[in-house]
């Protein structure tokens, strides 16, 4: 028996087309959608790169490298698939500078599609959210793929992707073990990507057992619903009125995101969250000593700008727009049982 259960409820029930994604870099495209445009002033540089093959935080470095300052003058709004061939917006801080050259920058997996300036850095969690061009290999049934494409856009449940607990859940299993203090490590970043992972566990875990117990769209005495597009939540109070709002996706139930403090939900789903996390009760404790705030997430993924095109029989190109923090793989598996074209 597995004591963290990671076999997630589908929605729509499991999906029993298959089909093959990352056939190679272009099968997978992800564009980042920016919150803001640079105001052309100041004394950090944006540069829109589009990468293909390499993660953030190499180019991150090679920008650094490049102009000869340290990491910390580097910023960037979240990171993107290694995978893949993705645009995203790095910003360099160059006091005094006025002009720069970038050509040189230039190389086979990388390149500097725009520059502009800025007055501050670029942070983490500074954009609008992400859009995917998704290119789906030998479908196993056209369709039947139609038909989970029609479902999808009323929504798929928001889990945390796999990629968040590392291969075969090695990052939940050492995040585990370290908040049980089996387990040192020192690196600061590693030891938050652990600690991360216990978190997004008990978020889905969360979700999956409302999808099971018949909660998804029903409001419970003092849950917390968030409102579309926003982080805003509130506890409800009008449940008849927030469940049409709900219905018309205006709103979304949350699920918990752990930390110290009171819980943000109240009477039944308090009780109903705590009787569910009982078992792990040891680890919630834990976490909440490590400095985190409680915060609710969206159980609910809206792919907004959905569209799909059959290229060809068995060939599949699909699109949508996510906001922070989803991913795209929970979209994928409410619509095929998916596998990975190339080793990952």
């Amino acid at each position: 028996m597995n004591t963290y259960p990671t076999d997630y409820q589908f929605l729509y029930g499991a999906p029993t087309c298959s089909a093959q994604i990352r056939t190679n870099n272009e099968d997978f495209q992800v564009t980042e959608l920016s919150a803001f445009d640079p105001d052309g002033e100041g004394e950090h540089f944006y540069f829109n790169i589009e990468k293909n093959g390499e993660n953030t935080d190499w180019v991150a470095q090679q920008l650094a490298s490049y102009f000869a300052v340290t990491s910390k003058e580097i910023g960037y709004a979240g990171k993107k698939d290694r995978h893949a061939i993705t645009q995203q917006w790095f910003s360099v801080c160059l006091p005094g500078v006025k002009n720069i050259s970038i050509e040189a920058f230039n190389t086979e997996s990388i390149k500097v599609l725009e520059v502009k300036k800025h007055s501050r850095k670029l942070r983490t969690g500074a954009l609008k959210g992400n859009k995917f061009s998704l290119v789906l290999r030998n479908v196993s049934d056209d369709k039947y793929l139609a038909q989970r494409l029609a479902l999808i856009e009323q929504g798929v449940p928001n889990y945390f992707g796999e990629q968040r607990f590392g291969i075969n859940g090695a990052n939940l299993q050492r995040g585990i073990a370290l908040l049980k203090d089996e387990f040192k490590e020192r690196n600061r970043t590693k030891k938050g990507l652990y600690i991360s992972a216990v978190r997004s566990w008990i978020f889905n875990h969360v979700l999956s057992q409302r999808i099971e117990q018949g909660h998804w769209l029903k409001i419970m005495p003092g849950d917390v619903v968030m409102l579309d597009g926003s982080k805003s939540h509130f506890q409800v109070d009008d449940i008849v009125a927030l469940t049409e709002r709900m219905q018309r996706q205006d709103l979304h139930l949350t699920g918990p995101l752990w930390g110290r403090g009171r819980s943000l939900v109240g009477e039944e789903a308090q009780r109903w969250e705590n009787e569910l996390l009982e078992p792990y009760t040891d680890i919630a404790e834990r976490l909440e000593h490590r400095g985190l705030s409680q915060d609710r997430r969206s159980l609910r993924l809206l792919p907004k700008q959905l569209t799909s095109v059959c290229i060809e029989p068995g060939v599949w190109e699909v699109s949508f727009e996510l906001p922070p923090g989803s991913f795209a793989t929970s979209v994928l598996r409410e619509l095929c049982q998916y596998s990975q074209g190339r080793a990952i």
